[in-house]
């Protein structure tokens, strides 16, 4: 016989979206639903491979949450686990410390809450002893491991650790009760679920020390499949563990070149063939896509100055390709050779290069940054980070806008157009 659990982490229900929401509402609301479908995918899944137990590394809940939409939604998923007596295990993560709700729910005794004090509790199924050892932390903040509060393991059980935990550290990710993952294999259990970074990761060694990874991708930061953790416990406490895909939503990043189109109808075309190609590899039910447009081309003037008609194309063909978004659209097309050597005497050229010149020196800059610190300043807290979380945000923001700015000028006035 074998003992069986699924290990996810990193849930946030109803993590707030205000960018996305402000550039496509329907999207948003797919998105924001989407950790929700996930969990129950999560669910099902536990169902359907009639395992013993659901673990929880942290952070179901995203934060500060009173809705009571959210509530009834998890205890209709537990109550669904109870009946088919699938025990759960959970810890509070960083940002389940700071949701209110979470410490309202009650939940069918099938369900441990690991609190402030360091646990074990001890399970028989498969065969198998099982001793699950876990601790929540209180604050949003663990700036010290939590490794050495954990109890030593039992002797004649399989142990598994629970942990919610930065490890050593992790680009985009807060410092939270960081340890090494040397030190997880040097405690002598036999399984580590582990929650808090985003992106899967496996450690083999004396023990097997897992991060799933969150089953719902909530960003195009946040790209690529997502999955949590079936893992299979022999009775000679070998341990296996498969991935199994939970991404309602999948986020990709799809760059499509342009050189040589001269004809509207072939961007088109091959936006058409782009997309085409990268959905039929996503397994995940949607696919949102983050489109980047490159190359040189005649027909760069007027895609930079009709961005938007390009977007509504593009968006056209992500329908008609089915459950297919594009969350956004990057150009970073230029003149093919030819037009770029004909127009050094061209006084569009001339202006252009004026622009630019005008735009990288400090005194514009300074302006520029100026108004856009007035314009966050002007947003509510959940807006403004449009420009950058930080000054090396805004600085790569301002790059950006004022390089842009000069292209769309110039685009609009070689194109022709005074729309």
């Amino acid at each position: 016989m074998a003992f069986r659990f699924v290990h996810t982490a990193d849930i946030h229900l109803d993590s707030p979206l205000h960018s996305l929401a402000m550039r496509n509402t329907d999207l948003a609301e797919l998105v924001g639903d989407a950790s929700r479908q996930a969990f129950v995918s999560i669910v099902d899944l536990c169902l359907a491979e009639f395992v013993d137990t659901l673990v929880i590394a942290g952070d179901l809940y995203d934060g500060d949450q009173t809705s009571m939409k959210t509530a009834r939604f998890l205890a209709s998923q537990m109550t669904r686990l109870h009946q088919a007596g699938i025990k759960v295990f959970k810890i509070r993560g960083n940002h389940d410390a700071m949701s209110r709700i979470s410490k309202q729910l009650v939940f069918p005794d099938t369900v441990t809450i690991f609190g402030g004090r360091p646990q074990a509790v001890l399970q028989t199924a498969g065969g198998l002893d099982i001793a699950f050892h876990g601790l929540s932390f209180a604050s949003p903040k663990a700036p010290d491991s939590l490794l050495p509060k954990y109890s030593a393991p039992r002797e004649g059980t399989v142990n598994v650790g629970i942990m919610h935990t930065s490890l050593a550290g992790s680009p985009g990710h807060d410092v939270y009760a960081p340890c090494s993952v040397a030190d997880l294999h040097g405690h002598g259990f036999d399984y580590w679920a582990l929650g808090h970074i985003h992106v899967r990761q496996v450690h083999a060694g004396a023990s097997t020390v897992v991060m799933p990874g969150i089953p719902q991708g909530r960003d195009i930061n946040e790209a690529g499949e997502k999955s949590v953790t079936l893992v299979t416990i022999r009775d000679d406490r070998t341990v296996e563990i498969e991935e199994r895909l939970t991404s309602i939503a999948q986020f990709e990043r799809l760059s499509v070149d342009l050189t040589g189109t001269v004809e509207w109808s072939e961007v088109v075309g091959r936006l058409r063939s782009a997309l085409e190609d990268v959905r039929a590899s996503v397994r995940s039910r949607h696919l949102v896509v983050r489109l980047g447009l490159t190359g040189a081309s005649p027909l760069s003037w007027a895609l930079i100055r009709d961005r938007d008609l390009l977007l509504a194309e593009a968006e056209q063909v992500a329908e008609h390709t089915g459950d297919t978004w594009v969350e956004k659209l990057e150009l970073n097309v230029s003149p093919s050779a030819g037009e770029t050597s004909e127009g050094v005497a061209d006084p569009i050229f001339e202006l252009a290069q004026s622009m630019r010149a005008d735009a990288s020196s400090e005194a514009f800059r300074a302006e520029a940054r100026a108004l856009v610190q007035k314009v966050i300043a002007d947003l509510p807290p959940d807006g403004r980070d449009f420009a950058g979380k930080d000054e090396a945000g805004l600085e790569l923001f301002l790059d950006r806008m004022l390089a842009n700015g000069a292209d769309l000028v110039t685009a609009r006035l070689k194109a022709g157009g005074s729309q």
